[in-house]
C-alpha cells in the first residue's frame, strides 16, 4: 500500500545505523519535528506579511515595498528586528503575570494547531484520529488569552477590545465547528489526512468543495472573523481609536500578537485546503500518471517528487485564501459590531446546522458519492 514518503521511520533508520536503538532514535527525532513546525510556520508567517503589501499595493495601484531587499522581501525581518529590540512596557498598575501570560496563550494556542496539519501523506508531526476537533479544541484557548490581555492591561479600552474580541471568537467558532463537522461526517473520520484521502480518487471533481459549497462559504467567513480580519476586525479597530486588547502592549509582546495573527490567517488558509480543496492532492490524479509509465509508487525518487509537489499544491491552495483575504480588505466596509454577531448567530449557526442535516440526509440518500 502506497503511503507517501516517510520521513521519521528514514531519520529513525539513518539513526540506529549509528548504533543507537530505537528508543533513543525515537527520543532524538521527537524535538525535530516540532522545531521544524515553529519554523516553517513562522517564516510563513512572515511571508503572508509581506504578501500582504505587495497585494494590497497592487489592489491600490501602488509599488509596495522594494528597496528592502528584492521586491522587499526583508520588510518582514525588518519588522521582527524593530520589535525586538524596541522596549517592554508592562503598565504601573497592570497585573505583570496576566499581562505577560496573554500573548503566550494566544501565540501557543495557534502554533500547536500545526501539529496535524499536512503537508503530505506522512509530512505532518501527528495524524492523531481526532485531529480536526483537536484544531477547534486548542484555537478555542486563544479567547482566554485574549480576555486575559484586555483584562490585565488595567486599561478600560483594553478590557472592552478583550470581551468584543472573546465574543466574537465564540460567535464564528459554532458556525466553523459545524462546518468542519459536515466534512466529518462524508469522511468517516477525524483525521486529518483521512479527509484528504477521502478526496483524491477523482482529482478535483472529489474535492470537497463541490459537495460542500454551503459549508465552504460557512466556513470562509468563520474563518475570516476568527483571524480577525475586514471586515471582522473590529477587536482592533475599536473605531480607529485604539488597538483593543493590544493598547498596552509593546516590543516582543505586542510582536507575539502581531506573529500569531499571521500564523492564524495561514492555517485557517491551510484547513480550507485540507477540507475543502483536496489537501496536498493535484488537480489529476498524480496516482494515474505513476501507473502510466510503470513507474513504482513506492520508488525513492518519485516519492521526493509527490511529496515536494503535495507541499507545493498545499501551500499554493493556502496562498488562494490569503490572496482572497487581504482582497477583501480592500473591499468591503467593516461591519459594526450587532451586524457582526447578527451573521454569526442568526444566519450562520441555523445555516450550518441546516447543512449538517442535508448532509446526514445526502449521506444516506446517496452513499457512494457523500460517504456512505
Amino acid at each position: 500500500m502506497y503511503t507517501g514518503i516517510d520521513l521519521q521511520q528514514a531519520l529513525i533508520d539513518v539513526l540506529m545505523g549509528f548504533g543507537l536503538t530505537q528508543g533513543v532514535a525515537k527520543v532524538l527525532w521527537m524535538p525535530l519535528p516540532m522545531l521544524l513546525v515553529f519554523l516553517v510556520a513562522s517564516v510563513l508567517a512572515l511571508v503572508c506579511t509581506w504578501l500582504e503589501r505587495k497585494v494590497s499595493a497592487a489592489a491600490q495601484q501602488r509599488i509596495g515595498p522594494e528597496y528592502m531587499g528584492p521586491f522587499g522581501v526583508l520588510v518582514p525581518l525588518a519588522d521582527v528586528g524593530k520589535l525586538i529590540i524596541k522596549q517592554d512596557i508592562i503598565p504601573a498598575k497592570a497585573d505583570p503575570i496576566l499581562f505577560t501570560l496573554g500573548p503566550v496563550i494566544v501565540f501557543i494556542s495557534v502554533f500547536l494547531c500545526y501539529l496535524v496539519i499536512p503537508f503530505g501523506q506522512n509530512l505532518l508531526i501527528s495524524d492523531v484520529g481526532t485531529g480536526i476537533f483537536l484544531v477547534i479544541a486548542i484555537s478555542s484557548i486563544a479567547p482566554i488569552g485574549l480576555l486575559m490581555s484586555g483584562y490585565s492591561s488595567n486599561n478600560k479600552y483594553a478590557l472592552l477590545g478583550g470581551l468584543r474580541a472573546a465574543a466574537q471568537s465564540i460567535s464564528y467558532e459554532i458556525p466553523l465547528a459545524l462546518a468542519a463537522l459536515a466534512i466529518v461526517l462524508m469522511s468517516n473520520g477525524l483525521s486529518t489526512v483521512s479527509i484528504v484521502n477521502q478526496q483524491a480518487d477523482y482529482g478535483i471533481l472529489s474535492w470537497n468543495v463541490w459537495r460542500q459549497p454551503i459549508g465552504f462559504v460557512i466556513f470562509l467567513i468563520s474563518a475570516l472573523a476568527e483571524c480577525e480580519r475586514l471586515p471582522f476586525d473590529l477587536p482592533e479597530a475599536e473605531e480607529e481609536l485604539v488597538a483593543g486588547y493590544q493598547t498596552e502592549y509593546t516590543g516582543v509582546k505586542f510582536m507575539l500578537f502581531y506573529g500569531s495573527s499571521y500564523a492564524n490567517l495561514l492555517l485557517a488558509g491551510l484547513l480550507v485546503a485540507v477540507l475543502y480543496l483536496g489537501g496536498w492532492e493535484l488537480p489529476f490524479p498524480i496516482d494515474r500518471i505513476s501507473d502510466w509509465f510503470g513507474i513504482s509508487k513506492n520508488t525513492p525518487w518519485w516519492q521526493i517528487i509527490t511529496a515536494s509537489l503535495g507541499i507545493t499544491m498545499t501551500l499554493l491552495k493556502a496562498y488562494l485564501f490569503i490572496f482572497t483575504a487581504i482582497l477583501l480588505r480592500w473591499t468591503v466596509p467593516r461591519v459594526r459590531i450587532d451586524q457582526l454577531l447578527d451573521l454569526g448567530w442568526k444566519f450562520l449557526l441555523p445555516i450550518g446546522l441546516v447543512n449538517l442535516l442535508l448532509t446526514a440526509a445526502f449521506k444516506i440518500a446517496l452513499p457512494n458519492y457523500f460517504g456512505g
